[in-house]
């Protein structure tokens, strides 16, 4: 079986789309998946599965969240090769201030052309620099929480859907999908 990684885009940050991580296990493992676990209350999920098709897993858990907890929550799936490599290939390797230094994963590649056009809302100080589905972000001026660069704003200047997660919880999130 392989190990995967489910990052679901949005939960537990309003009232509508409160999941408890019980049944987020819950609905997960009845869906026929393995050692599934939770990590924190923002919708990562760590599992093994025998299905090999990253999107087909992701369907499937929207699916089931949808049918069993009457939410629409995007899910992006990494494997655990790819989330080792996201933390190897870090371009911002003397960073570690998880509230500086972040990575949204997206749902595909983006266009090249809005790639190229991606840019900081207006004079912030943010380094970025997007690499295949992710986009690594520093704010070296302050964290996340003050800034317009924010997933939204990737999703709208992208074109895709995205999720961000903090370095240190990426880390974690890599460490504990490799076993």
């Amino acid at each position: 079986m392989d190990r995967y990684v489910a990052l679901l885009r949005g939960i537990n940050v309003g009232a509508s789309t409160r999941i408890a991580m019980a049944d987020l296990r819950r609905v997960v493992t009845d869906l026929g998946h393995e050692d599934v676990r939770t990590h924190l209350q923002s919708g990562n999920v760590i599992l093994a599965s025998p299905t090999r098709d990253p999107a087909k897993l992701a369907r499937g858990i929207e699916k089931a969240i949808a049918d069993q907890l009457g939410l629409t929550v995007p899910v992006l799936i990494r494997t655990a090769a790819e989330l080792t490599a996201v933390v190897e290939v870090n371009p911002y390797p003397d960073q570690d201030d998880p509230t500086r230094l972040l990575v949204a994963f997206l749902a595909e590649q983006p266009a090249k052309a809005k790639a190229a056009a991606l840019a900081v809302p207006g004079t912030e100080n943010v380094e970025f620099t997007i690499a295949g589905r992710e986009v690594y972000q520093h704010f070296p001026d302050g964290g996340y929480g003050r800034s317009k660069f924010t997933n939204a704003h990737l999703e709208k200047q992208l074109g895709v859907v995205g999720t961000t997660r903090n370095w240190k919880s990426v880390r974690t999130l890599a460490e504990l999908a490799a076993g």
